[in-house]
């Protein structure tokens, strides 16, 4: 029941082409690809701060 089957794929394939048109996926693809580098640098770069020595928080 939860698996995808290949009649809503092509569904969503075509819906997809519908909402946004062939001439803007490939921008889409790319700003969607961007994002997720983006994302993964991020995250990369906080768990990397993660290892390091904890920051001392300032006395009031």
């Amino acid at each position: 029941m939860g698996m995808l089957k290949p009649t809503h794929i092509i569904l969503l394939v075509v819906i997809v082409l519908l909402l946004f048109g062939a001439r803007r996926l490939p921008e889409l693809a790319r700003s969607v690809g961007q994002s997720l580098k983006i994302f993964k640098s991020e995250v990369k770069d906080l768990t990397a701060d993660g290892e390091q020595a904890p920051a001392v928080a300032p006395e009031a």
